[in-house]
C-alpha cells in the first residue's frame, strides 16, 4: 500500500485517486474511498452525494476553490493538484477551502510536491501530502522543523509576529 505523510506521521493511504477526464460521466465511481476530479464531482453529483464518506474531490491548479464552495464542508477528504512546484495556486485554494468555506476535514496536497513546500503547504491548511516514489518520507518529515519561527499571519497561526510579541 502506498504511503503518504498525514498529520505529520507516515501513513498507508487508503484513498485511490481518479485521473483526469474529458468526459465525466463515463468515470466508474463504484470503488471504496475514491477521489475524484472535480468535474466528475459536479457531473455525477446526485449519485456520489449519497456516498460522501466514502468520496473525495480534487482540485486542479485551474480550478477555483470558489467551484467547490460549500459542498467542500460535506467531505471527508479534498486534494488539490500542484501540476508544477512554481505553481502556487493551490496554496490560495487551501486556505479559501479552510477559512472561507469551513473545510475542516482532511486536505491534502498531491501531484507535483516536494519536501522543501511542507512547511508551507500546512501553513496554508494541508496536513496530508503525497509526494513521489522517490522521496524519502523519513526525510520529509524533518521540513516541518525547517523554521521555529513564522512572520506572516496564516492559517496556522492567525497573527503575526509583531502581534505575539506585543
Amino acid at each position: 500500500m502506498p504511503k503518504l505523510i498525514k498529520d505529520k506521521a507516515i501513513v498507508d493511504d487508503s484513498w485511490t485517486i481518479i485521473a483526469a477526464t474529458d468526459d465525466p460521466d463515463l468515470v466508474d465511481t463504484s470503488a471504496k474511498q475514491v477521489i475524484v476530479p472535480l468535474n466528475v464531482w459536479n457531473a455525477q453529483k446526485s449519485t456520489l452525494e449519497a456516498r460522501k464518506s466514502q468520496i473525495g474531490v480534487w482540485l486542479n491548479s485551474d480550478e477555483l476553490a470558489d467551484e467547490l464552495g460549500s459542498d467542500a464542508a460535506d467531505f471527508q477528504i479534498v486534494a488539490v493538484n500542484f501540476p508544477g512546484f512554481m505553481d502556487g495556486r493551490g496554496f490560495t485554494a487551501a486556505r479559501l477551502l479552510r477559512e472561507r468555506f469551513g473545510f475542516e476535514g482532511e486536505l491534502r496536497a498531491i501531484g507535483h510536491v516536494i519536501r522543501d513546500q511542507l512547511f508551507f503547504l500546512q501553513r496554508c491548511g494541508f496536513n496530508s501530502f503525497v509526494l513521489g516514489d522517490s522521496a524519502n518520507l523519513e526525510i520529509a518529515l524533518e521540513s516541518f522543523n525547517d523554521f521555529t519561527e513564522t512572520y506572516q499571519a496564516a492559517y496556522d497561526q492567525k497573527l503575526p509576529l509583531f502581534r505575539r510579541r506585543a
